[in-house]
């Protein structure tokens, strides 16, 4: 076995081969056929479910917050002297955390290949801990809004390692459930936030409690990306490319996979790093990665696929459909749904049951039909929305039906399919900084659309805006048919090799 780094050829990786030839290494990526991967569920719920709290943590951000603003300017149960906030300040509390994300994809760009998938989940969890802690114990509104960033600069890089790191260690038969899992635990994380926020929207100081709430979380996701091991294809990607001894370095992917996989792996964990080597050279992951490949060749097509996916979650309309929910359930004469946070939690559980059909089906039905029904979907509740703000303002019935079916079909396309489509589709040598860009794209295409929403609403009307939401969606559709490849059942390294 050679353990030159200089010369991590495949001459080296094939066992009992002594060709050396690359196609030798090219059979179980051209054929479709690869060594089964054994695996224990049991053994695949860790995991999933350390990273998955970053996305939970992120969800319960966005929940608690909108109850915490009400709590903060109550002259009554704030439990401060500065309570008496303008918009500014309060958009400033609300908006710190998605500016802190914008932040946190940049520094992604940068470091995420170097720290790797585990150790960006770790500083993730410690900046969720600080964060909330500086935003609980602060003593004024600009410490606040300091916590608040600090906690959005953990949200930017959670987001961005979580589904990298669930993507390179799961299995590729339940990759897609999981990765669909992650967008499931984010909406847990909205309704807990609603409604732990609701409990405490009346207590003295509650938004305190309501932010400390999250510490517990950071400290449990923390400790338990310390005990889980790297990537094995993040460690094998820096074996290729000579950042280290090439023994050294597949042993360690070799004992990192068998802890993933369970002693269900058997001693097939060789065998199966020796394929990813074999796949990872034949498509050419051993070249160094430079910044100007992110717009050529199939990085280049990969990002537009990436990045136009999560464009389009963010610009057809989600959070400001939302933002109507309480008064069209209001109109449609449900008064016990007048309040906005029931509103919320109302449409939080119907978002959890709609993601959670999405998880059961994502790896049976594939990407591309979940996509395609579900924005098709989409496209019939804007038209809807629109029509009803327009000529049918005596029909409530209708937009509410109009609102379910499109939070229904949005948490069965855009909200899962977006981040695991961007986890799979980027080469792994490109994959920390184009998943950067991607979140990058998501977060802020949804600051644009929250800035732009009030006054596109008074130039356009509520009905018009909606017309133009749907007009988005129907591009969207045209790009998910044209653009988007399916890649149910693949291995990360196929779907470099096949799809782009």
């Amino acid at each position: 076995m050679a353990s030159d780094p200089e010369q991590p050829r495949l001459s080296s990786l094939q066992k009992g081969g002594s060709s050396g030839e690359l196609g030798d290494a090219q059979e179980p990526l051209l054929s479709g056929v690869h060594n089964s991967e054994n695996y224990s569920v049991l053994a695949a719920i860790l995991p999933f479910l350390f990273p998955a709290l970053g996305g939970l943590l992120y969800g319960y951000d966005i929940g608690a917050t909108s109850c915490a603003t009400i709590s903060v300017e109550s002259p009554t149960s704030s439990g401060i002297s500065w309570y008496n906030l303008s918009s500014v300040e309060i958009g400033l509390i609300t908006s710190g955390s998605l500016y802190g994300a914008l932040i946190g994809s940049l520094l992604a760009f940068n470091v995420a290949d170097f720290l790797g998938r585990r150790r960006e989940l770790i500083s993730a969890a410690i900046l969720y801990l600080l964060g909330a802690l500086v935003t609980a114990l602060a003593p004024d509104l600009p410490v606040m809004v300091i916590g608040r960033f600090v906690f959005g600069i953990g949200i930017g890089l959670a987001m961005h390692a979580a589904p990298m790191y669930i993507a390179e260690t799961a299995p590729s038969e339940i990759r897609g459930r999981l990765i669909s899992l992650k967008e499931f635990f984010i909406v847990l994380g909205m309704v807990g936030g609603y409604g732990i926020g609701s409990l405490l929207v009346d207590t003295v100081a509650g938004w305190r409690y309501m932010y400390a709430a999250a510490i517990p979380l950071a400290v449990i996701m923390g400790i338990g990306m310390w005990w889980l091991p790297a990537s094995p294809r993040w460690i094998l990607l820096r074996a290729i490319q000579g950042r280290g001894n090439m023994h050294e370095l597949k042993e360690t992917a070799i004992s990192c996979l068998c802890r993933l996989r369970g002693t269900s792996i058997g001693d097939s964990a060789p065998a199966q790093v020796d394929e990813m080597l074999a796949e990872l050279s034949y498509v050419g992951e051993e070249k160094e990665a430079s910044l100007g490949e992110m717009f050529h060749g199939k990085s280049a097509k990969a990002l537009v696929i990436g990045a136009g996916l999560v464009l389009f979650q963010q610009i057809t309309g989600q959070p400001s459909v939302l933002y109507y929910a309480a008064s069209i359930f209001q109109s449609a004469g449900f008064s016990e749904a007048s309040d906005a946070t029931r509103v919320s939690i109302l449409l939080g559980v119907f978002k959890l049951i709609m993601t959670g059909a999405a998880v059961l089906v994502v790896d049976r039905l594939g990407r591309r039909p979940l996509l395609l029904g579900g924005v098709s979907g989409m496209v019939i509740s804007l038209f809807l929305l629109g029509s009803y703000y327009l000529f049918f303002d005596n029909a409530p019935v209708a937009a509410v039906v109009a609102l379910l079916l499109y939070v229904g079909c949005y948490q069965l396309s855009f909200g899962p399919i977006g981040w695991l489509m961007i986890s799979e589709i980027f080469p792994l040598r490109l994959r920390g900084r184009g998943l950067s860009i991607a979140v990058l794209v998501n977060f802020a295409a949804n600051a644009l659309v929250t800035f732009a929403f009030s006054p596109l609403k008074v130039l356009l009307g509520a009905g018009i805006l909606f017309y133009v939401f749907g007009a988005i969606a129907v591009a969207s559709l045209v790009f998910i048919f044209f653009i988007v490849p399916e890649t149910k059942g693949l291995t990360l390294e196929e779907i470099e090799a096949k799809c782009l």
